[in-house]
């Protein structure tokens, strides 16, 4: 039986998710891209990403963590992606990107997981972003 403080903060960890992954949307749109959140990204086995975008010919997967100091993003979210855009994005591998994205504070760092990792199954078993980093994928250019 679930007891009515672990349902308190269960909510409260999804509504910090739903926040992040929103504002991650607007950044997006403000920068040129087409942007949406997925509302039926879950935790499951389901190649959802938690936010769609596209510029030009490029696709965007994005998986969000709203987090104080760092994020762990585990292995099996990063590989929901490449699944997403490998299974359901009929554009070449050079054109479609997998992409975690921290949102620290106000501070986001991106981080784009290359299609070589993946085909080569070099993927870890969890993906940190420190505060501190500087990602390799810049929304605003």
């Amino acid at each position: 039986m679930v007891r009515e403080v672990d349902k308190k903060a269960i909510r409260k960890w999804r509504k910090r998710g739903f926040y992040s992954e929103n504002v991650l949307v607007k950044l997006l749109q403000k920068n040129g891209y087409n942007a949406v959140r997925i509302p039926v990204s879950n935790p499951s086995l389901n190649p959802l990403p938690d936010v769609v975008a596209r510029k030009g010919v490029h696709v965007y997967a994005f998986e969000v963590k709203n987090a104080g100091y760092y994020a762990y993003f585990p292995k099996q979210q990063i590989e929901k992606l490449f699944r997403f855009l490998d299974e359901l994005i009929p554009l070449d591998r050079e054109h479609k990107h997998a992409i975690v994205a921290a949102h620290l504070g106000k501070k986001w760092v991106f981080k784009e997981i290359k299609w070589k990792d993946w085909e080569a199954g070099k993927i870890p078993e969890k993906v940190r972003i420190l505060k501190r980093d500087r990602g390799n994928f810049n929304p605003q250019s």
